[in-house]
């Protein structure tokens, strides 16, 4: 009876000296600055570096000898700082950014020509949908950018039906960036008091159809461009668009669209230029 539990017992304490020596054998010494990183970084494991999870970046970050790639949105250049002295390292300093919807057809500015009638997601409508307003490039305002933020910095906007980004709790992420199926949004610098300046639209089409579709479509006309005196728009495929590092946000693009599709943010109001009043002529006795 007790013979079966001695070779068990037997069989089970040889396991375990086994494994012993093989764990030891084994061993995988980590570097204590991983865990020193770790604890610095804002533990909200979003992927907005590339990394899945802080752990992951912080392991990477001090066994590289190159760190200019690395970066984390979410703590930003003071965080990046803080880590590269505890590491002995240099980290380039990167202007931080903010997500932004480039697409402004609400329902002010399109007209319904369909219903759909599909599951209520972005990704399903786009593989057989164009949009209710016919514009195969524009948002349909389903909202699959708002459940993938960690952050609560996106939701719908009831009356507009397009997504609008809170920047002060925006961390750069990226989620909503790659959750949307039309590419509308987008990572751009943020300046000081948050000023940007932006093309609010994505369609390629040619002016005409453009303009069917949504009435503040970018149509190409390639004023703005013109008006740029920073050479920081360009023209591809019927579309303007601002570069971030070139605009010195002197906004006079925004008054040359004849479509009003380039935005302007945070900026304070426009002076009116009064005319100078003529006065009365006396007439000659």
């Amino acid at each position: 009876m007790f013979f079966p539990v001695i070779i068990l017992s037997s069989i089970g304490l040889g396991a375990a000296i086994i494994l012993f020596f093989v764990s030891k054998k084994f061993k995988v010494i980590e570097n204590p600055l991983i865990d020193e990183v770790e604890e610095m970084l804002p533990a909200a494991n979003c992927g907005g570096c590339g990394y899945p999870g802080c752990r992951k970046f912080a392991q990477v970050f001090v066994e590289s000898d190159d760190v200019e790639n690395l970066y984390c949105p979410v703590g930003g250049g003071d965080v990046m700082k803080q880590i590269a002295e505890l590491a002995g390292k240099i980290v380039a300093v990167q202007a931080q950014k903010v997500a932004v919807v480039r697409c402004n057809g609400s329902c002010e500015h399109t007209n319904k020509q369909a219903s759909y009638d599909g599951a209520v997601s972005c990704r399903l409508a786009d593989s057989t949908f164009a949009g209710e307003s016919g514009c195969s490039f524009g948002c349909f305002g389903y909202g699959d950018c708002v459940p993938v933020c960690d952050f609560d910095a996106i939701y719908i906007d009831e009356q507009t039906g397009l997504p609008v980004v809170s920047t002060e709790n925006c961390t750069a992420c990226g989620k909503c960036v790659d959750i949307c199926p039309r590419d509308i949004i987008e990572l751009r610098k943020t300046n000081k008091k948050d000023l940007k300046i932006f093309v609010s639209c994505v369609n390629k089409d040619k002016g005409a159809l453009a303009r069917k579709v949504c009435e503040v479509a970018c149509i190409g006309c390639g004023k703005c461009v013109k008006a740029c005196p920073h050479d920081a728009i360009t023209m591809v495929d019927n579309l303007a668009y601002i570069i971030d590092d070139k605009c010195k946000l002197c906004r006079k693009c925004v008054l040359e669209c004849p479509t009003h599709a380039i935005h302007e943010t945070n900026f304070p109001p426009r002076k009116i230029k009064e005319e100078p009043v003529k006065k009365p002529e006396v007439a000659e006795k």
